[in-house]
């Protein structure tokens, strides 16, 4: 990523009105997440703690943000059966919810109708659109991010993004199967 863009927590921290993610994969292995993820795996237990050291940095950005009137929202476009990773991502989503993010879910089945980006991204107050690049094995690619500012793209991944939410289940109505 070149030098002068910014990096995702300063475009977190400077989103006035919005900041909306979709994320597509049902399997990430970023690093950040091994040991929680490890745990879960051994024996099905998540640090679903908004004060933990895991959670805090990211509670404490998204409730800064709604604090200030940006409304974030993350969907998430899974396959069903679910993998063990979306088994794990619930179970620590009510952290995303106790930090301020509205949080949906679309079955893959309901979306093959809907024209979808091909990687998961992050739009700031629909303007900017951060993609995540991601390897097969589901880790950060180099570079692990984009920028893209160009108006048509910006307007195909918040028309995605908004079909997608229209659809999904609210996360406290969805159950996995």
């Amino acid at each position: 990523m070149p030098q002068n863009v910014p990096s995702f927590d300063e475009l977190m921290e400077a989103a006035q009105r919005s900041a909306v993610h979709l994320e597509m994969r049902d399997q990430y292995a970023v690093g950040d997440e091994a040991d929680d993820y490890n745990t879960w795996l051994r024996d099905g237990r998540r640090d679903a703690d908004p004060a933990s050291e895991y959670w805090e940095p990211w509670v404490d950005m998204i409730s800064r943000a709604v604090a200030r009137g940006v409304v974030v929202r993350r969907a998430r476009v899974v396959s069903e059966p679910v993998t063990e990773y979306i088994r794990y991502e619930h179970a620590g989503t009510a952290v995303n919810v106790h930090a301020g993010e509205q949080v949906r879910w679309l079955p893959r089945r309901r979306a093959c109708d809907l024209m979808l980006p091909g990687a998961d991204l992050w739009i700031f107050d629909g303007t900017q659109v951060l993609f995540n690049h991601f390897s097969g094995d589901g880790n950060w690619s180099n570079p692990p991010m984009e920028l893209r500012t160009e108006p048509s793209i910006v307007k195909q991944c918040s028309d995605a993004f908004e079909a997608v939410w229209e659809r999904a289940v609210p996360h406290d109505e969805y159950e996995i199967h």
